[in-house]
This record gives structure tokens, sequence and C-alpha cells, in this order.
């Protein structure tokens, strides 16, 4: 899943395009042959983050963590789609950085496999302070082989079922709370010449959360945790051949319209279609609420809904259980050489001025006990409810193209938008997915 004002992922738009900038501040780290091996000085720390609007929230961390520590970290913002990428070729050099923000799951496995990281999980079980400062199921989201490798530092990023309250309003319905209630819908907004729901079938990662919905409904979160740890069979279970046929199902039925497979999220496309009445609801990521107001306020005051992922029937998994990006990390250099003030530092996202100040950016924090600070929010009420729904969840299961290496992820995703648009049939799709 990608979007454009939020850090998604790697191969994602970028917000900033800063890109000489960084370039310039990239080269400059050790070119004098002055940096010692993890991408600082001596009594320094290179902190690298992806660059957008919520970088002031690290600076702030880093100005106050200056101020008492003897050790001082510099922050590196890193703009543009290339940030996994300057990171994979920085890694193992005398540029690299000492610490540095990412999505875990696949975005760090590789490191994770050459020991180039420092596991946290003793210092998780050591200090229990640290790890109940942050919800359980985003701890654990970012985990690579049962192993804790980082330590939650930004908003919570669910997928969120949105519904346009006018247009439910005009066809007399109610939000769906069932899988019965979402096949009526589809019918009885298609009787009133409104799309079903918005989907941006351009790109195939809006397609992949209707499928990581469908599979953790369908199948539990299990199925998928098991095509991560590398079970290529995993693909051949009952509940992926269900998730497919769901999906053309739905294709079918008219649930996204005709010409979906042309709109495009980047763009604005789905989310005009649904913030100007013609599409009912649209499964999108929490930042759809941050797009709209930017680009619609007037809809998000009037008529901008939102609710859970309903249960499938005879589904065995936990409809509590969310999906999407449970957060982004901060994972620690093993070449760094100052690792107990690096330790201090990530810890610093839990800290009340930290949480206080994402909150302050509009952010979810992922801390156990943000729920009181989220009256302050701009908007609190749908902070409220992604706080609720992903304390609650038992799962929160990274987005797929996250968790799976990127050799992976690409042609999974490719394959996704294939099976969309009737190219490939369920029992193809999942013959391809075991292939992988």
């Amino acid at each position: 899943m990608r979007n454009i004002l939020s850090p998604r992922g790697g191969r994602a738009v970028a917000a900033i395009t800063a890109t000489i900038v960084a370039s310039s501040a990239l080269a400059a780290c050790g070119s004098d042959g002055s940096e010692a091996a993890g991408g600082g000085k001596e009594g320094t720390l290179n902190v690298w983050v992806y660059q957008d609007a919520s970088t002031k929230v690290q600076e702030a961390a880093v100005e106050r963590f200056n101020k008492t520590s003897d050790v001082k970290v510099k922050l590196t913002q890193v703009p543009g789609d290339s940030y996994q990428d300057k990171v994979r070729t920085a890694m193992g050099t005398p540029n690299a950085p000492d610490i540095f923000f990412n999505w875990g799951g696949g975005s760090i496995a590789n490191f994770v496999e050459k020991d180039m990281l420092v596991d946290l999980t003793p210092e998780f079980e050591k200090d229990p302070k640290l790890k109940g400062a942050f919800i359980q199921s985003i701890v654990e989201a970012g985990k690579v082989n049962d192993k804790f490798y980082g330590v939650p530092m930004r908003g919570m990023q669910p997928v969120i079922l949105f519904y346009n309250k006018n247009v439910f309003e005009k066809a007399g319905a109610e939000p769906p709370e069932s899988w019965d209630d979402v096949l009526a819908l589809i019918d009885t907004f298609k009787g009133e010449g409104v799309t079903p729901f918005a989907l941006a079938g351009a790109d195939a990662w809006p397609e992949l959360m209707w499928v990581e919905y469908l599979l953790d409904r369908i199948g539990g979160a299990e199925v998928f945790q098991r095509i991560q740890s590398g079970d290529a069979e995993a693909w051949g279970d009952p509940a992926v051949l269900k998730t497919a046929q769901t999906v053309e199902d739905l294709v079918d039925r008219g649930a996204f319209g005709k010409n979906y497979a042309s709109v495009n999220y980047t763009e604005d496309g789905a989310s005009t279609l649904f913030a100007k009445d013609r599409a009912a609801m649209h499964l999108m990521g929490s930042w759809e609420f941050a797009n709209q107001k930017s680009n619609q306020p007037d809809f998000v005051k009037e008529s901008l809904g939102w609710t859970a992922f309903p249960a499938i029937p005879d589904g065995k998994g936990d409809p509590k259980s969310v999906v999407g990006n449970p957060t982004n990390y901060w994972s620690i250099n093993a070449e760094a050489k100052e690792q107990e003030t690096a330790l201090e530092f990530v810890k610093f996202a839990a800290e009340e001025a930290y949480v206080g100040d994402l909150v302050d950016n509009g952010d979810v924090p992922t801390t156990s006990d943000a729920e009181e600070r989220l009256a302050s929010h701009s908007a609190p009420e749908y902070a409220e409810f992604q706080y609720e729904m992903v304390k609650a969840a038992p799962d929160f299961t990274l987005s797929w193209d996250q968790a799976l290496p990127a050799q992976k992820a690409d042609p999974m995703l490719t394959n996704i938008q294939k099976l969309f648009n009737g190219q490939l049939s369920a029992k193809d799709f999942t013959e391809a997915m075991k292939g992988l």
C-alpha cells in the first residue's frame, strides 16, 4: 500500500522531493574518512529518518536529547521514494546510519539475516516499562524471526472502511456490520447509480488491502504469518483460494464499478469519487482522513464516516484484528559505536513529550497510555476510534508488500492486480503465488 501524505513505503510516492539536499547530506557523511563505521563520529549518533511532515517530531526529540546527552545525535532527513534503497546501499559501509527509520518486516529482514542490527529482545525482556509502553500488537508486528529489532516511533496507520454519510442517508442505508450487509449494500448502491466501493485499481496496493482483510477474516492472521515466515505452501491454504474467489465475486457483482482499473490514488482519483457522492465506501489506510481534510475539507466535516471491516461467515479470523501499517520503527545498527546511547535515544519514543508531539502533529500514537491525550487531537473522535480499534486488536498484520522482501512483494502485487482485472482466475492466482 502506498500513499502520498504518509511514509507508507520505500516504493511510495514522496511527499517531499528535495533530493539534491539529501544527496549532498548523504555524500558528506564519511566523505573525509573521519566517520566511524556505523555512520557517526566517535561521540555522535547519526540517525536517518524518512523526510515528510512528521519529521518535526523527530527534530524536537533530537533537540531535547542533545541537551542532556554527552553523545550528540545528528538527524539526517532522507526524502524521496528511494529511502529504502539509500539505506540498503549505506548499510555495511562507513556511511551507514547508527539508527534508522523503517517499516519492520521485509524492510529489514535482509539486515537481520546478515546480523547487521541490534537484537532488542533482551532489552524488551529486562525492561518491562519499555515493553509495556506500547500497544502489544504493534510491538509484535515489528518482529523479525520472532525477535524484536524495532522500537515504535510514529503513529499507527490501520486500514479502515470509510463511508459517505450523505450517500448512505439518501439510500436509507446503515454502515455494514456483517458480510451479508456488504453484499446487500452493493445491490442497494448500484440501484442508486452509485459505485459501492471506490477503488484506485490503477495501482495494485489499494487492491491489496482487500486481499489482506479478506484472508485475515477467512483464514485468520496465522495464514499470512506462515507466508511471511517463508512457507510457500501456505499460499495453497484453502483460505487463500476462498479469498481470491471472494474477490472474483465482488468484481462480478460490480462492487467497484466498471472503470476502477483506470482510477488512481496519488492524483486523488478514488478519493474524489468518494467525496463527490459517486462512491459510497472506500477501504483505505487511516491517512485517507488527512487526504480528504486537505483536499475536501467540507466532506470531512459533513459526511465522512468510518467503521471496521466486518467478519466473514464461517471465517476463522478474529473480526477485531486489523491490517495496515502498525507504525514505523527505530532500529539500531550493530556497528554503531555508541550503542548504549543509541538505546537511550530510541526509548525517547515512549517519553511523554514525544507522544505529545505526535498528537499535536495529528498522529495517533502507539503507546499504551495515549488514550488520555487524544482529546487534544485535531480530530478526537476519529483518533479515538483508531486507537480503540488497534488497542483491541489481537493481531495487527503488517501490509504484505512491506512484510515480504521486494523480490516476492512485487510479483505478488502484479498477481493481485491481474486477479482484480480478470487476467488470473482464483485458482491460477493461488498457483502463481505458490510459485513465488
